[in-house]
C-alpha cells in the first residue's frame, strides 16, 4: 500500500528527548513532517529543535512535561490540540525498564514502570482518541517490546508493562475497526543500543551480553517512519526475534528449558 505522505504531517512524539524517540522526531521531519517533541529535559529538547530546524528548515514545537504527572500530562495535551491543530498522529516512546528480581525491586521503581509505560500511555490515548476521531487520518503507534510477548528473569514487571501495552493496542486496534480513519501499530523490540539499558540495568551486564543482538536506534526510528499511516499491524524487530516469539507460544516448556541459559542473560 502506498503511505500517505509525511509533508506537513504534525506527530505528537513522546520520550523524544533521546533514544529512539529523539531519532523517530529526526526522521519525521526528514520527510518535512513536524514532530512535536515531549520529554523531562529541557536542554536536550531545545538542542534537539535545533537540529532539525537547522537541517530541514522544521520548526519542532517543544513542550516539557513529566509524564508521571496526570495534570501535568493532560494540560500538555490540550495545549497542543489548542496550538496544533490539525495534529494526526501519536508515538507513545516514553518507556522505562529496570531490571532486578521482583524481590529487589522497591515499591516506588514498579510504580514509576507502570505509570509511564502502561498508565500514561493509555491517558494520552484515550485523551486525544475523540479528536483523532474527527480528523480524516490519524495514527496511534505504541513502542511495546518483544518482551511483551517473552518474559524473561529480572524483568518480570517490565514484561508485565510491555503485555499491558501490546493487549491495549490490539484491544484499541479492534475497537477501531469500524474507523478506518485511524491506524493503530504496536512496534515490538529487541534490546536497542540506547541510554535506556544504562538505566535498566546500571552494571552493564545485559548490555554486554546481548551486545551482538542489539538494534540500531538509527535503523528502528528509520522502520517505525517508513511505516506510518499505513495499516500496519505490528512492526517486529529483529525479524528472527519474532520467530522465536511465535514457536514459544506454540511450545512455551520446552523454549524455557532448552534456551535458559538466553532467558538468564539479564
Amino acid at each position: 500500500m502506498k503511505r500517505t505522505s509525511l509533508v506537513n504531517k504534525k506527530i505528537i512524539i513522546t520520550g523524544a528527548s533521546s533514544g529512539i524517540g529523539e531519532k523517530v522526531a529526526w526522521y519525521v521531519a526528514k520527510e518535512r513532517g513536524i514532530p512535536i517533541i515531549l520529554a523531562r529535559s529541557r536542554d536536550k529538547l531545545e538542542h534537539l529543535k535545533a537540529d532539525i530546524l537547522y537541517s530541514f528548515h522544521i520548526d519542532s514545537p517543544i513542550y516539557i512535561v513529566d509524564l508521571l504527572n496526570k495534570q501535568e500530562t493532560k494540560k500538555v495535551i490540550n495545549e497542543i490540540i489548542e496550538n496544533h491543530d490539525p495534529v494526526h498522529g501519536l508515538i507513545n516512546n516514553a518507556g522505562i525498564g529496570m531490571f532486578a528480581e521482583l524481590s529487589a525491586m522497591n515499591d516506588g521503581d514498579i510504580e514509576s514502570m507502570i505509570q509511564l509505560n502502561v498508565t500514561s500511555l493509555i491517558g494520552i490515548t484515550k485523551q486525544l482518541l475523540p479528536y483523532f476521531q474527527k480528523q480524516s487520518l490519524a495514527h496511534i503507534v505504541n513502542i511495546a517490546s518483544q518482551a511483551g510477548k517473552i518474559a524473561t528473569p529480572k524483568a518480570c514487571v517490565y514484561a508485565a508493562t510491555k503485555h499491558a501495552v501490546l493487549g491495549f493496542t490490539n484491544g484499541l486496534r479492534l475497537e477501531l475497526t469500524a474507523s478506518s480513519n485511524i491506524y493503530v501499530t504496536a512496534v515490538n523490540l529487541g534490546p536497542v543500543k540506547t541510554n535506556f539499558l544504562h538505566t535498566a540495568d546500571p552494571t552493564g551486564r545485559y548490555e554486554k551480553n546481548v551486545a551482538r543482538y542489539m538494534l540500531d536506534p538509527d535503523d528502528v526510528a528509520k522502520k517505525i517512519v517508513q511505516q506510518l499511516f499505513i495499516p500496519k499491524r505490528e512492526i517486529n524487530l529483529p525479524f528472527w526475534m519474532e520467530i522465536g516469539s511465535r514457536i514459544y507460544q506454540l511450545f512455551p516448556a520446552i523454549c524455557e528449558k532448552l534456551f535458559k541459559s538466553q532467558f538468564m542473560k539479564k
